[in-house]
């Protein structure tokens, strides 16, 4: 490349800096400006929703604690998330070794089975799992959300701990078998410190994805089953205060807090780092 050349790419660039830049600030405030707006509106002294907030106030984060639904949804939502994520890499890890390690027939065809719920809409598992286990076995309604958050996150555990899984060099457990190790010892000793990152990765996601979950938990809740999200849904059809604003300010904390100790734990480059390989 000639000098001229390499000075008119510079020259470029510099022009189109200004137009990223604010392009970058756009972006910015875009995801960080609903966020400052409810954090101020969960601090306000007035009773509405209003922006600016009208004095500061600690007050409706008492309101939402003294709120009784919100309380047990909060119960249920951790209940079912812990619950679901737990059976979900009860499964998928053994699946994704089978899948991974093993020599089963038509692999591909298994784990997009396995990978299908992520793709499926969540209205449509839901109905299904409604009509099939609701109403055909007459299977309880906490018993049903637990079935549809778990089938919600097994493609997390299968393909995050399958792309630990994929890192690794399967000579390691060859050598651990060729040393004398058993399969157990193998999988403990070497497989299994392998797939920790994994495994740490689909917890995370798959407790907030859980957690989170409005449609599939809207559709399957029963009597005394309604999880957070759906009580904070519902309340906020018929009432116009902050409250809803100050359960996600400490929502918002909690998940602040869960990243910090993720990051301290195991860190976000091996937690995260081979989930797009």
């Amino acid at each position: 490349m000639s000098q001229s050349a390499a000075r008119a790419r510079v020259r470029l660039a510099r022009e189109r800096r200004p137009v990223l830049t604010v392009l970058a600030v756009a972006a910015y405030l875009i995801m960080i400006g609903p966020v400052i707006f409810v954090v101020a509106v969960a601090f306000t002294a007035g009773s509405t929703i209003t922006f600016p907030p009208e004095g500061f106030s600690l007050r409706w984060f008492g309101a939402a604690a003294d709120y009784g639904p919100f309380l047990d949804g909060l119960w249920t939502s951790l209940l079912v998330a812990a619950g679901a994520t737990v059976i979900a890499l009860a499964v998928g890890v053994p699946a994704t070794l089978a899948i991974h390690r093993g020599r089963l027939p038509g692999r591909s065809v298994i784990q997009n089975l396995f990978l299908s719920p992520i793709v499926l809409p969540e209205l449509v598992l839901g109905l299904a799992l409604y009509q099939q286990l609701m109403v055909g076995l007459g299977v309880t309604a906490s018993g049903v959300l637990l079935v549809g958050h778990t089938l919600l996150l097994l493609p997390y555990a299968v393909r995050v701990t399958g792309a630990s899984l994929t890192l690794a060099d399967p000579a390691l457990e060859e050598a651990a078998r060729g040393l004398g190790a058993g399969p157990v010892t193998t999988f403990f000793r070497v497989t299994l410190p392998v797939l920790r990152p994994g495994i740490a990765a689909a917890a995370v996601l798959g407790f907030v994805t859980s957690f989170n979950n409005v449609p599939l938990s809207l559709l399957l809740q029963g009597s005394g089953t309604a999880t957070l999200p759906v009580a904070m849904l519902q309340y906020v059809q018929t009432s116009y205060d902050p409250v809803v604003a100050a359960v996600s300010v400490v929502l918002l904390a909690a998940s602040v807090v869960v990243a910090v100790i993720a990051e301290r734990l195991v860190g976000f480059n091996k937690i995260f780092g081979g989930i797009g390989s």
